[in-house]
């Protein structure tokens, strides 16, 4: 039914963990609102170009429900997470600690390093405790963590954090709460008016179909006033357009971690992207999703090493073939169905425009590899 939406080549992708296929409409829409400000008149486009940028913080509120002033443009996470840490004062002061779990990517403990002070420590939740499982959390969320990084959904394992759980373990014993939906958002519901979290980091590359550029910051409002950014520029301005270089206040909302003269070209992309999954609704993506992972489940499950139960499992299905993997990697790629491994062994994750045939494909090449 949605396959028609999106643009799909020959044979069967299912690698949306890592980039989700673009909507044939994005190239007229992108044309219209990037190209045409810029090469159908004479004057400067930025006041066409930045209500680009209303739209995309718009889709955004309406995919989170979260007011759109509490949402920032970014270009990755890293860069995101690195002006959030160095915006609070609670992050920088001496001997800040931080929870983050083995299993997050890499690129977050990499700019979480850099950002803390030198005199932070970041405690590590083991890499063999179960993520799904808020009891696990509540062992490591002690009185002493000023910030806990929670991963909505870990790439590798397939795991699905408890959010809303979690955080409430962060409340109560006085810790910020920072979540990463990389790999969630557009897939796994999340109603930031009903979780609090304090702070939230993501992008649009994968399961949003946006391509990569069009990442975000999320900030809780309670927290928004704390956050003084020093990485600014003038659209960190509350008036970007003062033009005084003596004078700079903080923008009242999110945009004050924004920065210098914005990309715009990613987050056209995006908005368009993101307004259609916000229409379309996660809940109706994750259904969908659930249906084919459970079709892979049943003939696979002796070789499934991800969670199967709907709160525990993210859109990813992660099978582990042992010694025959290899032979069967080769064989799905020359089917041309797309697929990858890390770790813990094949990442199969079925988007909205998948359906039962692409999952039957992808058994049968599977069985006939295997016997």
């Amino acid at each position: 039914m949605y396959k028609n939406d999106f643009n799909l080549a020959a044979g069967c992708y299912l690698l949306n963990h890592s980039v989700g296929r673009a909507l044939k409409s994005s190239q007229d829409d992108f044309n219209q609102h990037f190209f045409a400000p810029w090469q159908a008149s004479n004057k400067e486009p930025w006041q066409q170009w930045l209500p680009a940028i209303d739209r995309f913080t718009q889709a955004l509120s309406a995919l989170f429900n979260s007011p759109s002033r509490q949402f920032c443009p970014q270009v990755n996470l890293s860069s995101a997470l690195t002006k959030l840490v160095m915006s609070h004062p609670r992050l920088q002061q001496a001997n800040c600690k931080v929870l983050m779990a083995q299993s997050d990517f890499p690129s977050m403990g990499f700019a979480m390093q850099k950002a803390l002070a030198s005199s932070a420590e970041i405690k590590f939740i083991p890499e063999h405790v179960d993520l799904t499982d808020s009891v696990q959390w509540q062992q490591y969320i002690q009185t002493d963590i000023d910030l806990v990084f929670i991963s909505h959904a870990y790439s590798n394992t397939g795991q699905q954090a408890p959010i809303a759980e979690i955080t409430q373990l962060c409340k109560h014993a006085g810790c910020l709460s920072l979540v990463d939906v990389a790999q969630s958002a557009g897939v796994l519901p999340l109603d930031l008016s009903q979780v609090g979290a304090d702070f939230m980091i993501g992008s649009s590359v994968k399961w949003l179909c946006s391509g990569p550029g069009a990442a975000y910051l999320w900030v809780s409002q309670a927290q928004l006033n704390m956050c003084e950014p020093q990485d600014v520029g003038w659209f960190s301005h509350q008036n970007p357009f003062e033009f005084d270089i003596h004078h700079f206040a903080y923008h009242d909302s999110a945009l004050r971690f924004w920065g210098g003269t914005p990309s715009i070209a990613p987050f056209v992309l995006a908005g368009h992207s993101i307004g259609y999954f916000a229409k379309l609704g996660v809940a109706t993506v994750r259904a969908h999703n659930l249906a084919l992972l459970e079709q892979l489940n049943a003939e696979f499950r002796p070789y499934l090493v991800s969670p199967t139960t709907p709160e525990k499992c993210s859109g990813t299905a992660i099978l582990n073939f042992g010694e025959q993997q290899s032979g069967l990697l080769s064989a799905l790629s020359q089917a041309n169905i797309s697929v990858d491994a890390r770790a813990y062994g094949v990442r199969v994750s079925p988007h909205i425009y998948n359906n039962t045939s692409d999952i039957a494909q992808l058994i049968k090449v599977v069985k006939q590899t295997l016997s």
